[in-house]
């Protein structure tokens, strides 16, 4: 009996072994923290296959990336959420964040519903705090994207990249493709240029910054998105011959828009209704004719005028690249 019973706790205890790894493999995750899963391997988390885990809240939370002044960005996109509003039945508040590591954390903590996350910081918000990325903003060709640029002041000494050994060089933040991951890869391989090895490297916190302070003076050089630039020559915030371009990168994707991977299925399919349906005129009923959005009035500039589709894992597989060129992990912090 005591053989028996030895035998039958044997057989029991392998097969629990030997279903571990298949209970693993229930929830692939990839690169993914392990609160999700991607059982479709599409390099983003799945919606909870439990319903009771979706969200459905009655205010929804949408935040812009931090690349220029918050208080700026809630006007341009008040028309936006007004229709958001409408399409979702809900109350819809734009949240100014300030950093991209707070608007991460708002979303991994839940306080954060729709966003739009930079470049740089796509990868980590996915990985991270379950970011589903859906829409990009485009031309009405259907162009998107933007290059790095790395740029100096006339007179400043500085010609060509390799001019910046031993001076100084803004940085945006650690998390930005444009502001410091896509030029410490390039620098690096292109000119063997390391920060604090070859050149002193300082944070400005956001583009505007490091793009007045190289029209100011106050730094010598900076890698900045040259999108965000062409808003501000437009806007008046800085002249175009204020800077000069010493270094344009290939085109990288931009802003990637997107949700909580644990919204209400219904939910999200409202919200991607109100980004591909948006129209970036109105009516204005007293001059009886159509006029742009705020939205559209700000982002022209840039010659954007529509959302559309976009993968992650697809559209940021070369963002992907760069951050295992530099090393980057996306493991929360």
């Amino acid at each position: 009996m005591k053989t028996l019973l030895k035998k039958l706790f044997l057989s029991i205890s392998l097969l629990g072994f030997l279903a571990l790894p298949a209970l693993a493999a229930e929830c692939p995750r990839g690169d993914l923290d392990k609160r999700y899963c991607d059982v479709n391997g599409d390099l983003v988390a799945d919606t909870p296959t439990d319903s009771s885990k979706w969200v459905d809240p009655d205010t929804l939370i949408f935040a812009y990336t931090p690349v220029e002044d918050p208080a700026v960005y809630k006007g341009v996109w008040a028309d936006f959420l007004v229709n958001m509003e409408a399409v979702t039945g809900k109350k819809v508040v734009f949240f100014p964040v300030q950093s991209n590591a707070a608007q991460i954390e708002a979303m991994r903590s839940g306080r954060l519903h729709i966003a739009g996350f930079n470049t740089g910081s796509n990868p980590l918000a996915v990985n991270c705090a379950g970011f589903e990325s859906f829409a990009i903003m485009a031309s009405l060709t259907g162009h998107f994207g933007y290059e790095m640029e790395i740029i100096t002041y006339p007179g400043s000494g500085i010609n060509k990249v390799e001019d910046i050994r031993g001076k100084t060089l803004a940085f945006t933040s650690p998390t930005s493709n444009s502001g410091k991951k896509a030029p410490s890869a390039i620098l690096k391989s292109k000119f063997d240029m390391i920060a604090d090895r070859d050149f002193k490297a300082v944070y400005s916190g956001k583009h505007d910054n490091s793009i007045l302070g190289v029209a100011n003076k106050d730094y010598v050089a900076a890698s900045i998105a040259n999108s965000v630039k062409s808003r501000m020559i437009k806007r008046n915030v800085i002249k175009a011959e204020d800077v000069v371009t010493i270094y344009k990168s290939q085109t990288f994707p931009t802003t990637g828009f997107g949700y909580a991977h644990n919204l209400s299925p219904a939910l999200k399919a409202k919200i991607k209704e109100a980004f591909f349906g948006y129209q970036w005129d109105k009516p204005d009923w007293a001059q009886k004719k159509m006029v742009p959005t705020s939205l559209k009035v700000e982002f022209s500039k840039s010659k954007e005028g529509q959302f559309i589709p976009i993968t992650y894992k697809s559209h940021w597989a070369v963002i992907r690249t760069i951050d295992k060129a530099n090393g980057v992990s996306y493991a929360c912090k």
